[in-house]
């Protein structure tokens, strides 16, 4: 009697599930037959729970213990069985270890752009992508819903799901929340929580629970990022002349660490100023609402405009018309002093020359009669 229960105890099992891996959901406890004898010890770590599957029905759930597999722990498998008190022969059943733990750094996407109404950029497409972290919560609807006879259960068996249950929701939301484009950035840790939110009902249905989503970053079309790095870089600029000091001052630093030296700096400089006069010069334009000027690579002033014609009475006749050139050498003659009558287009009568405007500057050397 003694060696039979010394053999008896040898046969006893021990089972018990080492995860090595990081990313297995369930594993299915092999043993041939699937055969477990009574009296079994079972040991259900941290992070780990047990489910007994008996030809295709739950029978018992066993949180993080050790645990005697024996009628008096299992009497769902007891009397589904059909088992007396006492009767100990092995018994048939697949065991499931489900990992509680979570699972981090799962990763999601928008399928396709969302489109929303901007009030500065008006219809626009966005994208959004980030990660999610899950964990098992209730391994008997896990099991049921998801995992089915599935032996070793990886989160790439249910992450395709998930990634597309966020990735739609992301496009519902992101209208909703009224906001610019340019601030959506600001609000993502905002986004992840609504999103979270929204999916936990759905994800609670599968038996796991969404711990945690992050949305990492939202995509903004090719023209509305160039638009936003325009006014930006326009921002930036501001003082004009400060931006032409500014280029010039680099390309002088420039010139004197390249083998060109000052001869260098001396075309840096020119075209630092030719740079801030165009670009002033097209930013005065567009202010005026007139086109810039865009022909060639120097800038060409403007026509001079016509000098004053005056005609000088002499000796009582009428002489002219002369321009200031000649007025000046018959002031130095003393053909034209302050009292001498002048007449321009656009004077009423004839009057002395100290009236005239244009002729102040050329009687100023001539002191005046006198008393």
């Amino acid at each position: 009697m003694a060696l039979w229960d010394k053999l008896k105890a040898e046969l006893i099992d021990i089972i018990q599930w080492l995860d090595d891996t990081n990313d297995t959901l369930v594993y299915r406890f092999e043993r041939y037959d699937n055969e477990i004898k009574y009296n079994a010890k079972l040991v259900v770590r941290e992070g780990q729970m047990a489910a007994f599957i008996n030809e295709g029905q739950l029978a018992d759930v066993f949180k993080p213990g050790t645990y005697t597999l024996t009628t008096q722990n299992l009497p769902v498998l007891a009397t589904l069985k059909g088992w007396k008190y006492g009767f100990e022969s092995p018994f048939k059943a697949e065991i499931y270890f489900c990992s509680t733990r979570q699972f981090t750094n799962l990763k999601w996407g928008t399928p396709g752009p969302c489109t929303m109404r901007d009030p500065e950029f008006g219809a626009v497409r966005v994208t959004a992508y980030g990660l999610y972290s899950i964990k098992i919560k209730d391994p008997a609807t896990f099991i049921r819903e998801i995992v089915g006879t599935d032996g070793n259960f990886t989160t790439d068996g249910i992450s395709d799901n998930l990634r597309g249950k966020i990735g739609t929701r992301v496009k519902e939301i992101i209208p909703e929340l009224g906001l610019p484009v340019i601030d959506l950035e600001n609000k993502v840790v905002v986004l992840g929580d609504m999103l979270r939110e929204r999916l936990q009902p759905v994800i609670a249905a599968l038996g796991l629970e969404l711990t945690e989503v992050q949305v990492q970053d939202v995509g903004l079309p090719e023209e509305v990022e160039r638009a936003i790095d325009k006014a930006g870089a326009m921002r930036a600029i501001g003082d004009m002349q400060r931006y032409t000091q500014y280029e010039t001052a680099n390309s002088i630093n420039d010139a004197a660490n390249n083998p060109g030296g000052l001869a260098a700096a001396g075309v840096g400089v020119g075209i630092g100023f030719g740079m801030g006069n165009q670009l002033a010069g097209a930013m005065g334009a567009a202010v005026a609402g007139q086109p810039a000027a865009t022909t060639g690579t120097v800038a060409t002033p403007p026509p001079l405009p016509p000098q004053a014609m005056i005609y000088v009475a002499v000796n009582g006749q009428q002489s002219g018309p002369f321009d200031l050139s000649a007025l000046q050498q018959m002031v130095q003659a003393g053909q034209l002093s302050r009292g001498t009558l002048v007449w321009k287009q656009g004077m009423p009568s004839w009057s002395a020359a100290e009236t005239v405007a244009e002729l102040n500057g050329l009687l100023g050397a001539v002191p005046p009669p006198l008393p």
